[in-house]
């Protein structure tokens, strides 16, 4: 297994090829971003050639699984439906792939559903069971932190889509700490609570996502181009003798040469040999 990997969004690779030179060459792991909108316009025939590419250029990949305005524990019925029937066809899709990881979007939302986590958690634990239901042996699934201000409330999440899981399906279910989103979108820049969501995701932390900002907002700058403390993350995990699997998520080609030059600086973590 790979211990890290770099984003590589499908649609904007489609539209620009050169960026899969550099992954091809070097064989560096990708995780595969497939969206809506890469999804509608492209056939399996795609994924497969492309697929392909990957396997023999020896690229080991995880795959990030659609998000846009979709709501797994939405109380509408409908919503959730179409939410499962696209996870459903991007899970399809997604085992072309052989991915190491995947990630979803938990998409707890707050001001929706604050008094109301506990029926939230249950119909999005029942929309997930559904959609991986067409995969029985998926890779291990981590839920990604977006809006979550509660780190308790991803965990919860995770904890109950285990439990409707069988022993050996919830051991492939766990969270992915996006560090970027912690530092900006649930004001970790001004609460100082890393520590706070290293405890509570502890016991279910499978992966992580590493990019930077300064915490106004989610820039997805290469680490050490923002603010985050990522040497105090590195060592609250080993403190917790946490080993997550990574996704460097540079938006740009300097956030790209930063996150392979902080992984390069620091071999003892982040070593694909």
């Amino acid at each position: 297994m790979p211990r890290y990997f770099v984003n590589l969004n499908l649609r904007v690779a489609k539209a620009h090829p050169e960026l899969f030179d550099r992954h091809l060459p070097t064989g560096l792991p990708v995780e595969i971003g497939l969206d809506p909108l890469l999804l509608d316009a492209t056939t399996a025939d795609w994924h497969r050639e492309i697929a392909r590419r990957l396997a023999d250029a020896g690229v080991a990949a995880t795959v990030h699984l659609p998000f846009f305005d979709l709501q797994p524990g939405s109380a509408d019925a409908r919503i959730r439906a179409a939410s499962c029937d696209r996870l459903r066809s991007a899970l399809d899709i997604a085992a072309l792939y052989a991915p190491r990881r995947l990630v979803g979007h938990a998409a707890y939302n707050r001001f929706l559903y604050i008094r109301s986590f506990a029926d939230w958690a249950e119909r999005a634990a029942d929309t997930w069971v559904k959609a991986l239901s067409v995969w029985p042996d998926h890779a291990p699934l981590c839920l990604e932190n977006t809006f979550e201000t509660d780190p308790a409330t991803l965990a919860e999440a995770v904890a109950i889509l285990r439990r409707k899981l069988s022993p050996e399906a919830a051991l492939r279910v766990g969270a992915c700490f996006d560090v970027g989103h912690w530092y900006s979108f649930a004001e970790g820049k001004a609460r100082g609570n890393l520590d706070a969501w290293l405890d509570a995701l502890a016991p279910c932390l499978l992966h992580l996502h590493l990019h930077d900002n300064d915490g106004t907002f989610d820039q997805h700058l290469g680490p050490g181009q923002g603010e985050i403390p990522f040497d105090a993350i590195l060592a609250g995990l080993a403190a917790r003798d946490l080993t997550p699997t990574a996704t460097f998520e540079p938006h740009t080609p300097e956030a790209f040469e930063a996150a392979l030059a902080f992984a390069r600086a620091r071999p003892a973590y982040f070593d694909n040999e």
